[in-house]
């Protein structure tokens, strides 16, 4: 198997929907990291203190036929055309170990996704 990490930088509000999110395109699970950073814009300032949004770093490993409709799942899911909803991209991992217990699962949503469409469902 070969797998992709997608990682995504995201508003700490929409944590919980971009973890639906990649569930519902196949991910079996994430990662999430706080986060603080820059971006092409200056950050605000409120009476000389600088304002910084919090941030959640998303991190799943995929399987990497799947990778794509996790990032499209994301990407549409929460509006990332927008400025200011996030960034998501992916990259390959050339060793994996430790997935174990997770193969069964793996397995079964592959199998899942050449039959028929299988959803996981969220609030």
């Amino acid at each position: 198997m070969k797998f992709d990490v997608v990682l995504a930088i995201i508003p700490y509000e929409k944590e919980e929907q971009a973890v639906c999110a990649a569930k519902k395109a196949g991910a079996t699970g994430a990662t999430v990291f706080s986060a603080h950073g820059t971006g092409i814009k200056e950050a605000k300032t409120f009476f000389g203190l600088t304002v910084e949004l919090k941030q959640v770093i998303l991190l799943t490993l995929v399987e990497r036929h799947i990778a794509h409709k996790v990032i499209k799942s994301l990407y549409d899911g929460l509006d990332m055309k927008s400025p200011g909803n996030g960034i998501v991209f992916s990259f390959p991992v050339d060793t994996v170990m430790g997935l174990e217990s997770q193969l069964s699962v793996i397995k079964r949503k592959a199998e899942e996704e050449y039959s028929e469409e299988g959803g996981v469902e969220c609030r």
